[in-house]
């Protein structure tokens, strides 16, 4: 009977011992993380963020594509406004696009090596990687990190990060500013590692036409673009051809008059053909409103964008073959009806001093100027017509878009939210400030 005991004690220690040993601990998790990230081929990730940066939650659907070594494709869509906004990388740069606008920038950047994303896999275990002081504890099913966020926006402090146990994929993700109140909420329905891809996934003219498709088509493979990572002739010096999927069609580049104006623009029904823009690429010349100089350092950090014909996505075309056109009465009477939006936060000892009416060109815009500690100008305009411009510039992570930011002492932060083209420029306004003015759009109406 003693000796029965004591080999029931003998199993029930060594069973211990075994558990004890099937455990990680920090250390072991994050070496083993540094092989994944080594090894990483190829994933998609599927989820939901949601963003507490507004006066009200927002919420968007995000899918992630990455295929070694460098090729990405983000996309967030807010489904209350139905809006989608693509981020590429590939062998051409970096990508920016809103296709229901019909609207692209293209740089010669880092991205998003040179910044992290909340949802990029990459920027999550480096974060892990890096903080020595993390904090690591367990649950059922997933490794919970505890780290510092290392984000653009400086208000972000500290995430909290759940990595499947069974494959280290990221299941959940809550990022908190220096108060602890959790400002972004990322979780991941899918995560798959080793997908395979088309070949022209990370197309830019594939990813313009086919955005609102579940499912990009194979068959943009057999209308002649190219490989992944290979863009869409948009290589230094070749024209980048917008396509939207929404209401606008631009005459080909030098069919433009001098206002800068597409000559035969028109606006059409949501879903029909339409035909975007053309501009040059990185030698920063561009056709339509004449040949333009080059812009000094844009062959080397080069945003080249591509503004929409028409901002009325719902309008009827009268003028289908797209020659001898004008802008559409619906266009016009949303010009006419434009709403101001005045962001909810104001640096502190900054006030608004005045609001006026300017023109752009053409085209109808209101002028918001802030004076004070600081001084800055918000200028809102609905873009009607086509418009090319090139620019050296480079990414600002809003959370729920995506900027671009130009210029040197005087900086210019420039992105596009619910229809309306927003340009923040200043000579003074730190960026984190910039960045949370830009941020204080988000989920305002027009007054």
């Amino acid at each position: 009977m003693r000796r029965f005991t004591w080999v029931i004690a003998l199993v029930v220690s060594l069973s211990l011992v075994l558990a004890g040993c099937g455990k990680k601990d920090a250390g072991a998790v994050v070496k083993d993380l540094d092989g994944v990230i080594n090894k990483l081929d190829s994933y998609q990730g599927v989820g939901r963020m949601v963003l507490n940066t507004g006066q009200e939650p927002q919420e968007y659907q995000v899918e992630v594509w990455y295929q070694n070594p460098h090729y990405y494709r983000i996309s967030l869509k807010n489904d209350k406004k139905d809006i989608t906004q693509i981020v590429l990388r590939n062998d051409d740069g970096v990508f920016v696009l809103t296709p229901h606008l019909n609207k692209s920038f293209r740089f010669q950047s880092d991205w998003p090596e040179n910044q992290g994303q909340v949802y990029l896999y990459q920027s999550l275990v480096q974060s892990i990687i890096m903080d020595k002081d993390r904090q690591f504890i367990t649950d059922p099913n997933a490794y919970v990190f505890d780290v510092m966020a290392n984000y653009q926006n400086g208000s972000l402090a500290r995430q909290k990060i759940w990595l499947d146990k069974k494959n280290y994929s990221p299941k959940h993700v809550e990022v908190s500013d220096a108060n602890a109140n959790v400002m972004v909420i990322v979780d991941f329905s899918q995560f798959e590692f080793g997908k395979k891809f088309e070949k022209d996934s990370f197309d830019m003219q594939r990813n313009m036409t086919s955005w609102n498709l579940k499912s990009l088509p194979t068959a943009a493979a057999a209308n002649g673009t190219k490989a992944a990572g290979t863009g869409n002739n948009a290589s230094a010096g070749n024209g980048i051809v917008s396509s939207g999927a929404v209401g606008s069609s631009a005459a080909a580049a030098g069919t433009s008059d001098g206002s800068g104006k597409a000559a035969g623009s028109s606006t059409g029904t949501a879903g029909q053909g339409t035909t975007g823009a053309v501009s040059q690429g990185a030698s920063s010349t561009a056709n339509g409103a004449g040949t333009q100089a080059k812009t000094p350092g844009a062959s080397t950090n080069g945003a080249v964008s591509s503004t929409p014909a028409a901002g009325a996505a719902a309008s009827t075309s009268t003028n289908p073959t797209g020659v001898g056109g004008s802008t559409s009465a619906p266009a016009a009477a949303a010009q006419a009806q434009f709403g101001v939006i005045e962001p909810f936060y104001t640096p502190s000892g900054v006030k608004r001093q005045d609001m006026n009416e300017i023109k752009l060109g053409e085209e109808k815009a209101m002028m918001l100027r802030y004076s004070g500690k600081f001084n800055y100008t918000l200028v809102e305009s609905r873009p009607q017509a086509q418009t090319v411009s090139a620019l050296p510039g480079d990414i600002v992570d809003l959370g729920y878009t995506l900027a671009v930011i130009t210029g040197g002492e005087k900086k210019m932060l420039t992105w596009t939210y619910d229809g309306v083209e927003f340009r923040l420029s200043t000579a003074d306004l730190p960026m984190t400030e910039m960045i949370k003015v830009a941020q204080a759009v988000q989920g305002e109406t027009g007054k």
